[in-house]
């Protein structure tokens, strides 16, 4: 079974969150993570370089890593903006999700995939390995913008619709060593352009 990393830096491993411990000093070193496809993943400048083509307006925050919903919250940030937490999920016929939650959410993955109507088996946590095949990323760094490294297209988007309540959204550039900052409604012309449209859903239902 997959495994991913909770708000307290430990990882869950199934709908009811019991928990695996793993150190900082044990997660992969992002500059090393290699693609499906062999290439290295993007990079915070390869993001930003991206934003700019499209004439996305974007401010970046550099700090110390942050690997918990707890440390990003101890950060002081310019604009008031929605902060995230980010499931990587997978089906057993190797379908892959990446949720976009409003960062005190809880789901029940079980209810979740009768609520998106998903086929193919229980929904369960990706593995690191995959993590970094197709987001190019490691755990702590995961956010929607890490898409951008899918090339393929194997990963479905699906943000919470409290999300788009706020003007602004707070984003890891594929490094959890910075923190980006744009408007949400940008985020979905991102998404667009970078051929991985989201669905918008509300979580609360999942509950």
């Amino acid at each position: 079974m997959g495994l991913v990393l909770s708000d307290t830096g430990k990882f869950h491993t199934d709908s009811t969150y019991p928990i695996v411990t793993m150190s900082h000093q044990d997660r992969p070193d992002p500059e090393a993570v290699l693609l499906d496809n062999g290439e290295r993943g993007a990079t915070p400048h390869d993001v930003f370089a991206a934003f700019d083509a499209l004439g996305i307006q974007h401010d970046t925050r550099v700090h110390e890593p942050l690997y918990t919903v707890e440390q990003a919250r101890a950060q002081k940030y310019g604009l008031e903006g929605a902060h995230t937490k980010n499931l990587f999920l997978r089906n057993k016929k190797g379908r892959m999700f990446l949720l976009v939650l409003e960062r005190d959410r809880q789901v029940d993955l079980k209810a979740l995939r009768a609520q998106l109507n998903l086929t193919g088996g229980q929904l369960a946590f990706a593995s690191t390995e995959r993590l970094g095949k197709f987001l190019g990323v490691v755990p702590g760094s995961v956010s929607p913008l890490a898409v951008i490294n899918d090339h393929g297209g194997t990963v479905s988007v699906y943000i919470d619709t409290v999300l788009m309540q706020h003007e602004h959204i707070y984003l890891h550039p594929c490094r959890n060593t910075h923190s980006t900052c744009m408007k949400t409604d940008d985020l979905l012309t991102v998404l667009e352009a970078w051929a991985h449209p989201a669905e918008l859903v509300d979580f609360q239902s999942s509950r």
